[in-house]
Protein backbone atom coordinates (compact mmCIF):
# COMPACT_ATOMS: atom_id res chain seq x y z
CA UNK A 1 0.00 0.00 0.00
CA UNK A 2 1.25 3.55 -1.35
CA UNK A 3 0.24 7.05 -1.29
CA UNK A 4 0.84 9.32 -4.24
CA UNK A 5 1.17 13.16 -2.90
CA UNK A 6 1.53 15.86 -5.58
CA UNK A 7 5.18 16.62 -6.35
CA UNK A 8 6.36 20.31 -6.29
CA UNK A 9 6.72 20.00 -9.87
CA UNK A 10 2.90 19.65 -10.48
CA UNK A 11 1.46 22.69 -9.61
CA UNK A 12 2.26 26.08 -9.32
CA UNK A 13 4.15 27.32 -6.19
CA UNK A 14 1.97 30.59 -6.14
CA UNK A 15 -1.20 28.76 -5.60
CA UNK A 16 -2.60 30.67 -2.57
CA UNK A 17 -3.98 34.39 -3.64
CA UNK A 18 -6.25 36.23 -0.92
CA UNK A 19 -8.33 39.35 -1.75
CA UNK A 20 -10.21 41.03 0.91
CA UNK A 21 -8.98 38.75 3.65
CA UNK A 22 -10.65 35.46 1.94
CA UNK A 23 -8.13 32.62 0.54
CA UNK A 24 -8.12 30.81 -2.36
CA UNK A 25 -5.42 28.00 -2.52
CA UNK A 26 -5.52 26.14 -6.14
CA UNK A 27 -2.90 24.03 -5.23
CA UNK A 28 -4.60 20.70 -6.22
CA UNK A 29 -5.85 21.82 -9.73
CA UNK A 30 -2.81 20.46 -10.72
CA UNK A 31 -1.72 22.74 -12.78
CA UNK A 32 1.78 24.05 -13.53
CA UNK A 33 3.57 27.43 -14.09
CA UNK A 34 3.42 26.73 -17.71
CA UNK A 35 -0.10 26.09 -17.61
CA UNK A 36 -0.89 28.96 -15.91
CA UNK A 37 0.84 31.24 -18.11
CA UNK A 38 -1.18 29.66 -21.11
CA UNK A 39 -4.17 30.01 -19.03
CA UNK A 40 -3.72 33.98 -18.08
CA UNK A 41 -2.76 34.29 -21.81
CA UNK A 42 -6.13 32.80 -22.94
CA UNK A 43 -7.86 35.26 -20.56
CA UNK A 44 -5.88 38.28 -21.91
CA UNK A 45 -6.97 36.75 -25.86
CA UNK A 46 -10.30 36.64 -24.65
CA UNK A 47 -10.00 40.12 -23.60
CA UNK A 48 -11.55 39.66 -20.09
CA UNK A 49 -9.70 42.76 -18.67
CA UNK A 50 -11.68 44.81 -21.06
CA UNK A 51 -14.91 43.15 -21.02
CA UNK A 52 -14.69 43.89 -17.01
CA UNK A 53 -13.54 47.46 -17.70
CA UNK A 54 -17.27 47.12 -20.05
CA UNK A 55 -19.22 45.97 -17.33
CA UNK A 56 -18.60 48.24 -14.71
CA UNK A 57 -18.72 51.32 -16.98
CA UNK A 58 -21.99 50.37 -17.69
CA UNK A 59 -21.75 49.49 -21.47
CA UNK A 60 -24.21 47.26 -22.37
CA UNK A 61 -22.73 43.72 -22.30
CA UNK A 62 -26.24 41.64 -22.44
CA UNK A 63 -26.73 42.17 -25.85
CA UNK A 64 -29.39 40.05 -26.75
CA UNK A 65 -31.35 42.36 -24.26
CA UNK A 66 -29.49 45.33 -25.43
CA UNK A 67 -28.65 46.61 -21.87
CA UNK A 68 -25.87 46.95 -19.17
CA UNK A 69 -25.40 44.25 -16.44
CA UNK A 70 -25.04 46.98 -13.80
CA UNK A 71 -25.83 44.91 -10.03
CA UNK A 72 -22.33 46.51 -8.73
CA UNK A 73 -23.94 49.48 -8.78
CA UNK A 74 -26.40 47.98 -6.32
CA UNK A 75 -23.26 47.83 -3.67
CA UNK A 76 -21.56 50.42 -4.46
CA UNK A 77 -21.31 52.19 -1.01
CA UNK A 78 -18.36 54.67 -2.46
CA UNK A 79 -21.60 56.18 -4.32
CA UNK A 80 -19.48 57.22 -7.26
CA UNK A 81 -20.74 58.08 -10.11
CA UNK A 82 -22.34 54.75 -12.13
CA UNK A 83 -23.80 56.19 -16.16
CA UNK A 84 -26.26 54.18 -17.83
CA UNK A 85 -26.39 55.83 -21.37
CA UNK A 86 -24.81 58.79 -19.69
CA UNK A 87 -27.35 59.12 -16.56
CA UNK A 88 -26.16 58.68 -12.96
CA UNK A 89 -27.68 55.82 -11.30
CA UNK A 90 -26.54 56.53 -7.71
CA UNK A 91 -28.89 58.70 -6.50
CA UNK A 92 -31.69 56.68 -7.27
CA UNK A 93 -30.10 53.26 -5.49
CA UNK A 94 -29.16 55.89 -2.78
CA UNK A 95 -32.57 56.79 -2.20
CA UNK A 96 -33.85 53.48 -2.05
CA UNK A 97 -31.39 52.44 0.56
CA UNK A 98 -32.62 55.71 2.42
CA UNK A 99 -36.51 54.22 1.86
CA UNK A 100 -35.22 50.22 3.03
CA UNK A 101 -32.90 52.10 6.42
CA UNK A 102 -36.54 53.92 7.24
CA UNK A 103 -38.63 51.22 6.66
CA UNK A 104 -36.93 48.95 8.80
CA UNK A 105 -37.47 52.17 11.62
CA UNK A 106 -40.91 52.02 11.13
CA UNK A 107 -42.20 48.23 11.62
CA UNK A 108 -43.23 47.70 15.29
CA UNK A 109 -45.86 45.01 16.46
CA UNK A 110 -44.68 43.30 13.18
CA UNK A 111 -44.98 38.82 13.83
CA UNK A 112 -44.64 37.74 10.13
CA UNK A 113 -43.00 38.54 6.88
CA UNK A 114 -44.31 36.68 3.67
CA UNK A 115 -41.78 37.14 1.00
CA UNK A 116 -42.94 36.00 -2.37
CA UNK A 117 -40.68 35.49 -5.12
CA UNK A 118 -39.34 32.96 -7.01
CA UNK A 119 -35.73 32.33 -8.92
CA UNK A 120 -33.67 35.17 -8.50
CA UNK A 121 -36.34 37.05 -6.12
CA UNK A 122 -35.85 33.83 -3.67
CA UNK A 123 -32.77 32.44 -4.01
CA UNK A 124 -30.40 34.99 -2.42
CA UNK A 125 -32.37 36.88 0.15
CA UNK A 126 -33.69 32.80 1.40
CA UNK A 127 -29.60 32.55 1.45
CA UNK A 128 -28.81 35.61 3.41
CA UNK A 129 -31.75 34.78 6.09
CA UNK A 130 -30.39 31.44 6.62
CA UNK A 131 -26.96 32.10 6.46
CA UNK A 132 -27.07 34.98 8.87
CA UNK A 133 -29.10 33.16 11.52
CA UNK A 134 -26.32 31.23 12.15
CA UNK A 135 -24.33 34.35 13.29
CA UNK A 136 -23.54 34.11 17.06
CA UNK A 137 -24.93 36.70 19.02
CA UNK A 138 -26.79 38.14 15.68
CA UNK A 139 -29.97 40.47 16.79
CA UNK A 140 -33.22 38.89 14.54
CA UNK A 141 -35.66 41.39 15.59
CA UNK A 142 -38.42 39.11 16.60
CA UNK A 143 -40.13 38.98 13.44
CA UNK A 144 -40.65 35.42 11.75
CA UNK A 145 -39.36 35.72 7.66
CA UNK A 146 -41.21 32.86 5.04
CA UNK A 147 -40.44 32.60 2.04
CA UNK A 148 -43.63 31.64 -0.58
CA UNK A 149 -41.80 30.65 -3.93
CA UNK A 150 -43.45 27.34 -5.21
CA UNK A 151 -46.93 27.52 -6.96
CA UNK A 152 -47.58 23.76 -4.93
CA UNK A 153 -50.02 25.37 -2.57
CA UNK A 154 -48.21 22.92 0.12
CA UNK A 155 -45.84 25.51 1.02
CA UNK A 156 -48.42 27.98 1.19
CA UNK A 157 -50.45 25.84 3.54
CA UNK A 158 -47.43 25.87 5.69
CA UNK A 159 -46.55 29.40 5.99
CA UNK A 160 -50.18 30.32 6.20
CA UNK A 161 -50.57 27.98 9.64
CA UNK A 162 -48.19 29.76 11.46
CA UNK A 163 -48.56 33.71 9.93
CA UNK A 164 -50.50 35.88 12.31
CA UNK A 165 -53.13 37.80 9.86
CA UNK A 166 -53.03 41.08 11.85
CA UNK A 167 -49.37 41.27 12.30
CA UNK A 168 -48.21 40.19 8.99
CA UNK A 169 -46.34 42.33 6.12
CA UNK A 170 -46.38 40.49 2.93
CA UNK A 171 -43.82 41.58 0.03
CA UNK A 172 -44.00 40.75 -3.66
CA UNK A 173 -40.79 40.75 -5.32
CA UNK A 174 -41.14 40.03 -9.12
CA UNK A 175 -39.11 42.52 -11.68
CA UNK A 176 -42.29 42.32 -14.36
CA UNK A 177 -44.59 41.82 -11.63
CA UNK A 178 -46.33 39.07 -14.05
CA UNK A 179 -44.61 35.70 -13.00
CA UNK A 180 -47.22 33.66 -12.66
CA UNK A 181 -46.20 31.70 -9.42
CA UNK A 182 -45.53 35.07 -7.61
CA UNK A 183 -48.99 36.47 -8.38
CA UNK A 184 -50.77 33.51 -7.50
CA UNK A 185 -49.17 33.39 -4.47
CA UNK A 186 -50.07 37.23 -3.65
CA UNK A 187 -53.51 36.69 -4.60
CA UNK A 188 -53.72 33.35 -2.38
CA UNK A 189 -51.85 35.55 0.34
CA UNK A 190 -54.70 38.47 -0.08
CA UNK A 191 -57.32 36.50 0.37
CA UNK A 192 -56.06 34.59 3.23
CA UNK A 193 -55.93 38.25 4.92
CA UNK A 194 -59.19 38.87 3.69
CA UNK A 195 -60.60 35.64 4.81
CA UNK A 196 -59.29 36.67 8.70
CA UNK A 197 -60.84 39.72 8.67
CA UNK A 198 -58.37 42.35 7.67
CA UNK A 199 -59.80 45.59 6.69
CA UNK A 200 -59.03 46.93 3.16
CA UNK A 201 -56.93 49.58 4.78
CA UNK A 202 -55.23 46.87 6.70
CA UNK A 203 -54.10 44.84 3.71
CA UNK A 204 -53.01 48.09 2.06
CA UNK A 205 -50.42 48.99 4.78
CA UNK A 206 -49.45 45.33 4.71
CA UNK A 207 -48.68 44.94 1.10
CA UNK A 208 -45.30 45.79 -0.45
CA UNK A 209 -43.52 45.44 -3.54
CA UNK A 210 -40.04 45.25 -5.46
CA UNK A 211 -40.53 45.50 -8.93
CA UNK A 212 -39.21 47.36 -11.93
CA UNK A 213 -42.55 47.49 -13.19
CA UNK A 214 -44.52 50.05 -11.20
CA UNK A 215 -47.87 50.37 -13.04
CA UNK A 216 -48.51 46.50 -12.63
CA UNK A 217 -47.67 47.07 -9.01
CA UNK A 218 -50.14 49.87 -8.53
CA UNK A 219 -52.63 48.00 -10.36
CA UNK A 220 -52.50 44.99 -8.64
CA UNK A 221 -53.64 47.19 -5.05
CA UNK A 222 -50.26 48.43 -3.46
CA UNK A 223 -49.96 52.00 -2.62
CA UNK A 224 -46.92 53.44 -4.36
CA UNK A 225 -45.01 54.59 -0.80
CA UNK A 226 -44.91 50.86 -0.53
CA UNK A 227 -43.45 49.80 -4.04
CA UNK A 228 -39.62 49.52 -3.99
CA UNK A 229 -37.82 49.72 -7.47
CA UNK A 230 -35.09 48.11 -9.15
CA UNK A 231 -34.17 48.41 -12.75
CA UNK A 232 -34.29 46.50 -15.57
CA UNK A 233 -30.29 46.42 -15.70
CA UNK A 234 -30.23 44.13 -13.12
CA UNK A 235 -30.39 40.18 -13.86
CA UNK A 236 -33.20 38.88 -11.60
CA UNK A 237 -30.20 36.40 -10.08
CA UNK A 238 -27.96 39.18 -9.37
CA UNK A 239 -30.86 41.49 -7.94
CA UNK A 240 -30.24 40.33 -4.00
CA UNK A 241 -28.53 43.87 -3.46
CA UNK A 242 -31.22 45.55 -4.45
CA UNK A 243 -34.53 46.11 -2.63
CA UNK A 244 -35.03 42.19 -3.00
CA UNK A 245 -32.63 42.15 0.01
CA UNK A 246 -35.02 44.12 1.99
CA UNK A 247 -35.47 41.02 4.35
CA UNK A 248 -32.22 41.04 4.97
CA UNK A 249 -32.35 44.28 6.30
CA UNK A 250 -36.47 44.00 8.28
CA UNK A 251 -34.72 41.08 9.76
CA UNK A 252 -31.25 41.80 10.53
CA UNK A 253 -31.05 45.39 10.92
CA UNK A 254 -30.24 48.27 8.13
CA UNK A 255 -26.55 47.69 8.98
CA UNK A 256 -26.23 44.33 8.56
CA UNK A 257 -27.87 44.90 5.01
CA UNK A 258 -24.99 47.62 4.57
CA UNK A 259 -22.07 45.43 5.78
CA UNK A 260 -23.36 42.61 3.13
CA UNK A 261 -23.25 45.43 0.45
CA UNK A 262 -19.85 46.32 1.25
CA UNK A 263 -18.37 42.90 1.60
CA UNK A 264 -19.71 42.45 -2.30
CA UNK A 265 -18.24 46.24 -3.16
CA UNK A 266 -14.86 45.44 -1.90
CA UNK A 267 -14.71 41.90 -3.59
CA UNK A 268 -15.77 44.12 -6.92
CA UNK A 269 -13.38 46.81 -6.42
CA UNK A 270 -10.68 43.63 -6.20
CA UNK A 271 -12.38 42.10 -9.67
CA UNK A 272 -12.02 45.19 -11.38
CA UNK A 273 -9.01 46.36 -10.31
CA UNK A 274 -6.35 43.54 -9.88
CA UNK A 275 -4.07 42.02 -12.46
CA UNK A 276 -5.18 38.72 -14.11
CA UNK A 277 -2.68 36.71 -12.12
CA UNK A 278 -3.63 38.18 -8.73
CA UNK A 279 -7.68 38.22 -9.69
CA UNK A 280 -9.64 35.54 -7.75
CA UNK A 281 -12.47 35.46 -9.79
CA UNK A 282 -10.57 35.20 -12.87
CA UNK A 283 -8.35 32.21 -11.13
CA UNK A 284 -10.99 30.52 -10.25
CA UNK A 285 -12.88 31.17 -13.45
CA UNK A 286 -9.47 29.73 -15.72
CA UNK A 287 -9.27 26.64 -13.02
CA UNK A 288 -12.58 25.31 -14.33
CA UNK A 289 -11.82 26.00 -18.04
CA UNK A 290 -8.57 23.97 -17.31
CA UNK A 291 -10.32 20.75 -15.98
CA UNK A 292 -12.66 21.60 -18.93
CA UNK A 293 -10.10 21.41 -21.60
CA UNK A 294 -7.87 18.81 -19.82
CA UNK A 295 -10.33 16.09 -18.27
CA UNK A 296 -13.43 17.36 -20.64
CA UNK A 297 -15.61 17.75 -16.91
CA UNK A 298 -19.22 17.90 -17.38
CA UNK A 299 -20.01 18.85 -13.47
CA UNK A 300 -18.57 20.62 -10.80
CA UNK A 301 -19.86 20.74 -6.75
CA UNK A 302 -19.14 23.24 -4.20
CA UNK A 303 -19.12 22.15 -0.54
CA UNK A 304 -19.24 24.53 2.09
CA UNK A 305 -17.86 23.12 5.27
CA UNK A 306 -20.66 25.41 7.20
CA UNK A 307 -23.78 24.30 8.02
CA UNK A 308 -24.81 28.10 7.69
CA UNK A 309 -24.56 28.13 3.68
CA UNK A 310 -26.07 25.05 3.20
CA UNK A 311 -28.09 27.30 0.28
CA UNK A 312 -25.41 28.29 -1.10
CA UNK A 313 -25.38 25.43 -3.52
CA UNK A 314 -29.07 26.06 -4.69
CA UNK A 315 -28.15 29.87 -5.06
CA UNK A 316 -25.35 28.91 -7.10
CA UNK A 317 -27.01 26.57 -9.52
CA UNK A 318 -28.99 29.74 -10.45
CA UNK A 319 -26.10 32.09 -10.76
CA UNK A 320 -24.32 29.51 -12.98
CA UNK A 321 -26.60 27.35 -15.05
CA UNK A 322 -28.59 30.22 -16.01
CA UNK A 323 -26.11 32.27 -17.34
CA UNK A 324 -23.49 30.54 -18.59
CA UNK A 325 -25.98 27.52 -19.79
CA UNK A 326 -26.15 28.28 -23.31
CA UNK A 327 -25.49 26.04 -26.43
CA UNK A 328 -24.34 29.34 -28.33
CA UNK A 329 -22.49 31.94 -28.31
CA UNK A 330 -23.16 36.22 -28.46
CA UNK A 331 -22.15 35.26 -32.18
CA UNK A 332 -25.19 32.83 -32.41
CA UNK A 333 -21.77 30.05 -33.28
CA UNK A 334 -22.11 26.91 -31.33
CA UNK A 335 -19.75 26.46 -28.36
CA UNK A 336 -17.10 24.59 -27.28
CA UNK A 337 -18.12 25.07 -23.31
CA UNK A 338 -20.69 26.26 -21.15
CA UNK A 339 -21.74 25.97 -18.13
CA UNK A 340 -21.21 22.35 -16.18
CA UNK A 341 -23.97 21.05 -14.31
CA UNK A 342 -23.57 22.28 -10.33
CA UNK A 343 -24.17 20.59 -7.13
CA UNK A 344 -23.71 20.53 -3.52
CA UNK A 345 -24.55 20.80 -0.26
CA UNK A 346 -23.41 21.28 3.37
CA UNK A 347 -20.16 19.20 4.48
CA UNK A 348 -19.55 17.26 6.30
CA UNK A 349 -22.95 16.09 5.61
CA UNK A 350 -21.73 15.41 2.15
CA UNK A 351 -19.28 12.92 2.69
CA UNK A 352 -21.92 10.41 3.65
CA UNK A 353 -24.24 11.38 0.78
CA UNK A 354 -22.32 11.53 -3.11
CA UNK A 355 -18.11 11.66 -2.02
CA UNK A 356 -18.22 8.04 -3.07
CA UNK A 357 -18.37 9.20 -6.65
CA UNK A 358 -15.85 11.90 -6.02
CA UNK A 359 -13.67 9.68 -5.23
CA UNK A 360 -13.75 6.19 -6.92
CA UNK A 361 -16.56 7.55 -9.98
CA UNK A 362 -15.35 7.11 -13.56
CA UNK A 363 -15.89 11.33 -14.14
CA UNK A 364 -13.45 14.05 -12.70
CA UNK A 365 -16.06 16.08 -10.66
CA UNK A 366 -13.88 19.19 -9.64
CA UNK A 367 -14.49 20.59 -6.13
CA UNK A 368 -14.99 24.23 -4.70
CA UNK A 369 -13.80 23.47 -0.86
CA UNK A 370 -15.26 26.83 1.24
CA UNK A 371 -14.17 26.71 5.05
CA UNK A 372 -14.73 28.93 7.52
CA UNK A 373 -11.52 29.98 10.04
CA UNK A 374 -13.97 30.71 13.11
CA UNK A 375 -16.96 28.48 14.35
CA UNK A 376 -20.25 29.52 13.42
CA UNK A 377 -21.66 29.50 17.00
CA UNK A 378 -20.16 30.18 20.79
CA UNK A 379 -21.61 26.85 22.38
CA UNK A 380 -18.74 25.29 24.86
CA UNK A 381 -18.03 22.46 21.97
CA UNK A 382 -17.68 25.04 19.35
CA UNK A 383 -14.12 24.95 18.81
CA UNK A 384 -13.75 21.28 19.23
CA UNK A 385 -16.30 20.05 16.76
CA UNK A 386 -14.99 22.58 14.27
CA UNK A 387 -11.46 21.41 14.37
CA UNK A 388 -12.82 18.48 13.18
CA UNK A 389 -15.27 20.16 10.77
CA UNK A 390 -12.09 21.81 8.94
CA UNK A 391 -9.87 18.29 9.15
CA UNK A 392 -12.07 16.62 7.26
CA UNK A 393 -12.64 19.56 5.19
CA UNK A 394 -8.78 19.16 4.39
CA UNK A 395 -8.44 15.43 4.30
CA UNK A 396 -11.26 15.46 1.61
CA UNK A 397 -9.15 17.45 -0.36
CA UNK A 398 -6.33 15.52 0.20
CA UNK A 399 -7.08 12.28 -0.39
CA UNK A 400 -9.46 13.10 -3.84
CA UNK A 401 -5.78 14.67 -5.11
CA UNK A 402 -3.64 12.11 -4.17
CA UNK A 403 -5.57 8.50 -3.88
CA UNK A 404 -3.94 5.63 -2.58
CA UNK A 405 -2.78 2.55 -4.11
CA UNK A 406 -3.78 -0.79 -2.95
CA UNK A 407 -3.99 -4.83 -3.41
CA UNK A 408 -7.79 -4.80 -3.71
CA UNK A 409 -8.83 -2.78 -6.74
CA UNK A 410 -11.73 -2.17 -4.17
CA UNK A 411 -9.81 0.24 -2.26
CA UNK A 412 -8.06 2.02 -4.42
CA UNK A 413 -8.42 5.94 -5.30
CA UNK A 414 -7.25 7.01 -8.25
CA UNK A 415 -6.33 10.69 -7.32
CA UNK A 416 -6.12 13.45 -9.67
CA UNK A 417 -9.20 14.51 -8.65
CA UNK A 418 -8.56 19.03 -8.87
CA UNK A 419 -10.33 21.53 -5.87
CA UNK A 420 -10.02 24.85 -5.23
CA UNK A 421 -10.00 25.64 -1.27
CA UNK A 422 -11.73 28.89 -0.23
CA UNK A 423 -11.13 30.36 3.18
CA UNK A 424 -13.08 32.68 4.75
CA UNK A 425 -11.60 34.36 8.12
CA UNK A 426 -15.53 34.21 9.73
CA UNK A 427 -18.86 33.82 7.99
CA UNK A 428 -20.86 37.44 8.35
CA UNK A 429 -22.96 40.02 6.69
CA UNK A 430 -19.70 41.37 5.08
CA UNK A 431 -17.70 37.82 4.43
CA UNK A 432 -21.14 36.41 2.93
CA UNK A 433 -21.19 39.31 0.60
CA UNK A 434 -17.90 38.84 -0.65
CA UNK A 435 -18.70 35.15 -1.05
CA UNK A 436 -21.52 35.87 -3.65
CA UNK A 437 -20.08 38.57 -5.24
CA UNK A 438 -17.02 36.15 -6.00
CA UNK A 439 -19.20 33.94 -7.38
CA UNK A 440 -21.03 36.51 -9.43
CA UNK A 441 -17.46 37.87 -11.09
CA UNK A 442 -16.36 34.14 -11.82
CA UNK A 443 -19.54 33.56 -13.61
CA UNK A 444 -19.08 36.54 -16.07
CA UNK A 445 -15.57 36.09 -16.43
CA UNK A 446 -16.53 32.46 -17.85
CA UNK A 447 -19.24 34.19 -20.10
CA UNK A 448 -15.88 36.04 -20.96
CA UNK A 449 -14.24 32.86 -21.24
CA UNK A 450 -16.64 31.34 -23.64
CA UNK A 451 -17.73 34.36 -25.82
CA UNK A 452 -21.40 33.39 -23.89
CA UNK A 453 -24.15 36.09 -22.74
CA UNK A 454 -24.21 35.67 -18.99
CA UNK A 455 -26.83 38.12 -18.91
CA UNK A 456 -30.03 36.61 -20.58
CA UNK A 457 -32.09 33.13 -19.89
CA UNK A 458 -33.93 32.99 -22.92
CA UNK A 459 -34.22 28.70 -22.68
CA UNK A 460 -36.06 29.27 -19.72
CA UNK A 461 -39.12 30.82 -21.35
CA UNK A 462 -40.17 27.72 -23.66
CA UNK A 463 -41.93 25.62 -21.02
CA UNK A 464 -43.55 28.56 -20.00
CA UNK A 465 -45.28 29.83 -23.31
CA UNK A 466 -46.53 25.68 -23.70
CA UNK A 467 -47.98 25.60 -19.92
CA UNK A 468 -50.59 27.75 -20.95
CA UNK A 469 -52.52 25.48 -23.50
CA UNK A 470 -51.70 22.89 -21.21
CA UNK A 471 -53.64 24.43 -18.27
CA UNK A 472 -56.44 25.67 -20.13
CA UNK A 473 -56.59 21.20 -21.44
CA UNK A 474 -56.06 20.47 -17.80
CA UNK A 475 -59.08 23.30 -16.45
CA UNK A 476 -61.59 21.36 -19.86
CA UNK A 477 -61.61 18.32 -17.51
CA UNK A 478 -61.97 17.09 -21.07
CA UNK A 479 -60.86 13.70 -21.64
CA UNK A 480 -60.66 13.58 -25.39
CA UNK A 481 -57.45 16.23 -26.03
CA UNK A 482 -56.19 15.85 -29.05
CA UNK A 483 -52.84 16.48 -30.29
CA UNK A 484 -52.20 20.08 -31.97
CA UNK A 485 -49.50 23.03 -32.79
CA UNK A 486 -48.82 23.20 -28.82
CA UNK A 487 -49.83 20.20 -27.21
CA UNK A 488 -48.01 16.88 -28.95
CA UNK A 489 -49.29 12.95 -28.61
CA UNK A 490 -47.68 12.31 -25.42
CA UNK A 491 -48.53 15.44 -23.28
CA UNK A 492 -51.94 14.61 -25.00
CA UNK A 493 -52.03 11.55 -23.46
CA UNK A 494 -51.24 12.62 -20.50
CA UNK A 495 -53.69 15.49 -20.07
CA UNK A 496 -56.20 12.68 -20.61
CA UNK A 497 -55.00 10.78 -17.63
CA UNK A 498 -55.19 12.97 -15.77
CA UNK A 499 -58.70 14.42 -16.88
CA UNK A 500 -59.77 10.94 -16.62
CA UNK A 501 -58.89 10.91 -12.90
CA UNK A 502 -61.47 14.07 -12.18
Amino acid sequence: MSSRPLQNSDYSPNSTHTAVDVVLDTAYQNINASEWAELFATASQSKVKEFIADMFAGKHVNQSEDRPALHSALRNLSKSPVLVDGQDVMPAVSEVWQRIDALCNKWVGVTDVIHIGIGGSDFGPRLAIEALAHVPGIESRGMRMHFLANIDTAELARILARAQPNSTRVIIVSKSFTTLETTMNAKAVVAWLQNSGCTKGQIARSLFAVTANIPAAKDFGIEEENIYPFWDWVGGRYSVWSAVGLPIALQYGFKTFQDFLAGAHAMDLHFKNAPLEENLPVIMALTLLYQQEKNKVKAYAVIPYADALDWFPKWLQQLDMESNGKSVDRDGKPVKHSSPIVFGSAGSNAQHSYFQLLHQGTEIIPIDFIAVREPMSDRPEAVAHHRILLSNCLAQAQALANGKDDANPNNVYPGKRPSNLLLLPELNAFYLGTLLALYENRAATLGALWNINSFDQPGVEYGKVLAKPIEQALASNQADIAASDNIDAVTAARINFLNAKN
